[in-house]
């Protein structure tokens, strides 16, 4: 596959926009809830106990498509 072929629009350090998309920060998953409008970022804190984020606090934390080892 030519590497050329394969553009995206969505700047690679960003959080995917994607709904139902799971990433990792903290080392836990944090899946991506809602569409258009507010989109959150909904996982748990270090307690167990839900937690929301926006896509900027993702990132601001450091987020993953993968747990890190």
């Amino acid at each position: 596959m030519n590497a050329d072929a394969v553009s995206s629009t969505e700047d690679p350090s960003s959080p995917p926009t994607v709904p139902s998309t799971v990433v990792w920060c903290c080392g836990r998953p944090y899946v991506l809830e809602g569409g258009s409008g507010r989109a959150r970022w909904m996982g748990t804190d270090y307690r167990g106990r839900p937690e929301s984020l926006t896509s900027a606090e993702l990132q601001r934390r450091g987020w993953s498509h993968r747990r890190a080892s």
